[in-house]
């Protein structure tokens, strides 16, 4: 914690800050990309949403408490960030959100820069049919190998009610599988 401390006073002094942020760039977007892309599914659209995470770090650092670690703190950026490119886009185009990532995910195929086999394809398309919250604790826990703690603390829900979708997520998706639907 307390090297994290000094990178975080590295970020707020104004005299290290630009040189500071590059480091916090270089070392975590890879990560958060590939976090934001697993909720947005589009690469064009995750990374729109990654330069807006990091554009939210940079003008919020100075109220970030380090009640968190900053990985968790810029990762509910991140979370929120992509829950409201969602809602933005699905409400241009008339559209749920829901029904918004399921037309996304259904045109994965086409997408030049998803390069996963067909089993993981048919798996997202899944992932996408899950509600909301069990799609983002699912790709989280699943994805990510993240642990429901820090689950817990990104997205401010209870490890219990965590659990608890993430049971549900799966169980929906071997479903599914199974059925071959």
């Amino acid at each position: 914690m307390k090297q994290q401390s000094l990178f975080v006073n590295a970020l707020k002094e104004s005299s290290s800050r630009d040189k500071a942020f590059s480091r916090l760039v270089s070392e975590y977007k890879e990560r958060l990309y590939w976090h934001i892309r697993k909720i947005v599914l589009d690469h064009d659209d995750a990374n729109d949403v990654v330069q807006n995470t990091f554009i939210k770090v940079h003008l919020n650092i100075e109220s970030f408490k380090e009640n968190s670690t900053l990985f968790t703190w810029m990762y509910r950026i991140a979370t929120n960030e992509a829950l409201n490119f969602i809602n933005s886009k699905a409400n241009k185009m008339g559209l749920q959100n829901q029904e918004w990532i399921q037309a996304i995910a259904d045109n994965l195929e086409a997408d030049p820069f998803f390069d996963g086999e067909n089993a993981a394809l048919v798996l997202q398309k899944e992932v996408a049919h899950l509600p909301e919250k069990q799609r983002i604790v699912f790709n989280m826990k699943y994805f990510d190998g993240m642990n429901y703690e820090a689950i817990s603390e990104i997205l401010d829900t209870s490890v219990g009610a965590l659990k608890a979708s993430y049971h549900h997520a799966v169980k929906k998706i071997k479903t599914k599988l199974k059925d071959g639907d």
